[in-house]
């Protein structure tokens, strides 16, 4: 190297070949790092971001129910080991979880929708979030088999949570526009899921559906 080379020089070109040394690292314009692919496209933000994501949702008729079942929509998937998607959540969602294998046989979880605190996974429902009917009537109908069961076994987005059985059944495959935890300190966080499952899945909102989320949203 010349000895009239400057400083700033010396250290690009060092920090040029300690680059090139990382064997396998590829840097592209305009492509994610890894922290980006980590976050995943519907990482929870602000209310703020939750409110342009909810602008930007379509809204149309709630379509028809002709053809729906529950089948259409394979759960649970296998996690290996005789354990399953359910398994999955329960892990979790609760705290001081007790294991038999890689099946969950203690733990306590508290049920988001009502306040309740469970003591039992007997006791734990795993509840799609957005509804596998409401799916079905806002854009699923349309899907293959096996994005509905993607779907159905959804853990990277906030579609899959551990509630009361008696809450779940209570809120069945309705809306928020008919239906919302009874619990209001989780109307924020229940909108800011719901609208981000809609959005990754591209799924439409009804007419009743979207000011009652942005009214959740008053909440955060």
């Amino acid at each position: 190297m010349p000895l009239h080379t400057p400083r700033w020089t010396v250290v690009l070109l060092t920090a040029a070949l300690s680059l090139g040394a990382c064997e396998g690292v590829s840097v592209q314009a305009g492509s994610p790092t890894s922290t980006d692919a980590t976050a995943g496209p519907t990482a929870k933000g602000s209310a703020g971001s939750a409110k342009a994501q909810l602008d930007k949702l379509t809204v149309a008729k709630s379509g028809s129910m002709k053809g729906y079942s529950r089948e259409k929509f394979p759960h649970w998937r296998s996690a290996g080991s005789n354990c399953d998607v359910r398994d999955s959540v329960l892990k979790r969602d609760g705290t001081k979880v007790k294991l038999s294998g890689c099946n969950v046989v203690a733990g306590t979880w508290k049920s988001i929708y009502d306040g309740k605190t469970l003591t039992s996974p007997t006791q734990v429902d795993i509840d799609h979030l957005v509804p596998l009917a409401n799916a079905w009537r806002s854009g699923a109908s349309a899907w293959t088999t096996a994005q509905r069961e993607d779907f159905a076994n959804d853990l990277d987005d906030p579609q899959l949570v551990a509630v009361s059985a008696s809450s779940n059944r209570s809120k069945g495959d309705q809306d928020p526009s008919t239906w919302k935890p009874s619990d209001p300190s989780s109307w924020c966080e229940y909108a800011e899921d719901w609208i981000a499952v809609k959005t990754h899945w591209k799924l439409t909102v009804t007419a009743t559906e979207k000011p009652a989320l942005a009214d959740m949203l008053e909440k955060c």
